[in-house]
């Protein structure tokens, strides 16, 4: 074997790369003490408030906390993929860490998977402790058909990847990391409305309704509510039913499109 082949096969691929960076991005998001409470805890408090305002049940055996737990489970992969990464990476961008970054043999593929992973762990951590909360103090019913967690699974996995990647796609929108926030909180709060995450679906305006269901956080709150509430439930839904396949095929179809449109528009620098 010649020195140039044992050489390029010592080379990481970008895969393998970004495997690496998202370690790194996880012990640098533990460290930051406030960020980690913030994002976990916030969840739980929110379940908290409303658990304790709203206790009236929506129909037989369904309750508010149980219908607000499904949402804020799809609101959390809106907030901690799309929000934080809509918001860091212009931070990053100013601070020049990604120009830093762009000096490395590391692609941009690698820096989408890195992101990635801190996401995901992220997400199954605050998931995990919402669950348990919601379980011990709400009265939370866990589901028992395995075909339910089954469905879970494959919308944490699609809908983590599909607000990651279009965290990507919008973080060139902010003019800079510090107005950051201003562009994109009022974004997620209107959705966060406007999907059911915070009020019963079929009880907000027609209007509301169609503007929602153009974008995947509606879907992803359906979903989520597919697994937590009865299927006797479905028959509240706009359609009246769970539209697991259209759900599905829509959160796909926007993690293409995040996907596309990060590629074509990422940028390693804040152009002046």
């Amino acid at each position: 074997m010649s020195v140039n082949k044992v050489q390029a096969n010592k080379v990481p691929n970008a895969l393998a790369i970004g495997i690496a960076r998202g370690g790194l991005e996880v012990k640098q998001f533990m460290r930051q003490r406030e960020s980690v409470v913030f994002t976990l805890a916030f969840p739980i408090m929110l379940l908290a408030i409303f658990g304790s305002v709203f206790t009236n049940e929506l129909t037989d055996g369904v309750t508010f906390s149980q219908y607000f737990v499904a949402g804020m489970i799809a609101s959390g992969l809106v907030n901690t993929g799309f929000q934080q990464l809509a918001i860091m990476i212009p931070v990053e961008r100013d601070f020049g860490t990604l120009k830093r970054l762009r000096g490395t043999p590391m692609p941009a593929s690698s820096y989408f998977i890195g992101k990635s992973i801190v996401v995901f762990v992220t997400m199954v951590i605050q998931i995990a402790l919402l669950l348990i909360a919601g379980v011990l103090f709400f009265g939370v019913n866990l589901p028992t058909d395995p075909a339910k967690w089954f469905t879970f699974t494959w919308l944490i996995i699609l809908g983590s990847a599909a607000s990651t990647a279009l965290g990507i796609a919008f973080s060139v929108i902010p003019k800079s990391g510090r107005g950051a926030s201003a562009v994109v909180s009022p974004v997620v709060i209107i959705l966060q409305f406007f999907s059911g995450v915070f009020f019963v679906f079929t009880d907000l305006p027609g209007w509301m309704q169609q503007v929602a269901a153009i974008f995947p956080l509606k879907w992803m709150t359906q979903g989520m509510r597919s697994v937590f509430l009865p299927d006797s439930f479905a028959a509240q839904e706009v359609a009246g039913t769970w539209e697991t396949g259209r759900t599905f095929w829509i959160i796909l179809a926007w993690l293409i499109a995040g996907l596309v449109i990060s590629i074509k528009t990422f940028k390693w620098e804040q152009e002046r």
